[in-house]
């Protein structure tokens, strides 16, 4: 029998900003059902007390760590032994942290390595290593409300090759990287081009559909993070590829393999 996705969420409450969970729990929402909801953190500490007030508003488990020696992060070894514990002997099909730190990409690379989806969710500071190791990592930065809390981007700049649509931008629209920085981007650029020509039809043209998925199955990547709510407002605005729309269904086209 079909089930949806079930998700263990293990936050390093630590090092996670307290009012962002709700965005994290809509996100995961999309996923599947979060069946497993802990918070790690040493909850005597003053520096949690914005955590404590959501923690039965959202049903999350608090987890006491102590902070037994000075320097040493108890908490993150406390959720990876937990991660290991779930992955063995629970029924889960992925698992979302939420953390920016760094030290989780060992675990992460371990649980996908088992065949399970992880999602992560951090602050623009997170290191890219572990954002690369999730199968989706989402900044939290890009779920803010527009004027709340910045984001590390170059500011806008007009997108000449897309039409404008009010309600057809996530709220850090405003922030989106010019075509210029877009183009600089080599990661994205060649990331863009290998899945379109990956999924490139016999007439030369890739359903964006397929070339989203595709690009899904390779990294980690959420397109909020470049300022857009849909794939085709991308590749028009980054200006490489040809997009056509036929009746509501994109398509795309690297114009270096015409012939």
């Amino acid at each position: 029998m079909n089930h949806e996705p079930r998700i263990a969420l293990l936050i390093d409450a630590d090092n996670s900003p307290a009012a962002m969970i709700d965005k994290v729990l809509d996100e995961l929402a999309k996923e599947g059902v979060i069946n497993i909801r802990r918070a790690y953190g040493n909850w005597r500490s003053s520096n949690l007390n914005a955590w404590v007030d959501l923690l039965h508003h959202f049903a999350i488990q608090p987890i006491q760590q102590f902070a037994y020696t000075k320097g040493k992060n108890a908490t993150d070894a406390a959720m990876i032994i937990d991660a290991m514990d779930l992955l063995y002997t629970r029924q889960v099909d992925g698992f979302a942290i939420v953390s920016s730190d760094s030290d989780f990409t060992p675990l992460v690379m371990r649980l996908r390595a088992n065949g399970l989806r992880v999602y992560g969710f951090g602050e623009q500071k997170t290191p890219k290593p572990f954002v690369n190791a999730c199968s989706k990592f989402l900044y939290l930065e890009n779920l803010c409300d527009p004027g709340k809390a910045p984001v590390a981007t170059p500011p806008d700049a007009a997108d000449p090759a897309a039409t404008p649509v009010e309600n057809d931008a996530p709220k850090n629209a405003t922030n989106r990287p010019d075509t210029k920085t877009l183009r600089c981007d080599t990661r994205l650029v060649n990331l863009l081009r290998k899945a379109v020509n990956d999924s490139t039809r016999h007439d030369g043209w890739a359903n964006l559909s397929a070339v989203g998925d595709h690009i899904s199955k390779q990294v980690s990547f959420d397109i909020r993070n470049y300022g857009y709510a849909r794939l085709s407002r991308l590749f028009q605005a980054i200006g490489l590829f040809d997009v056509r729309n036929n009746d509501g269904v994109f398509y795309v086209r690297d114009p270096r393999q015409r012939t």
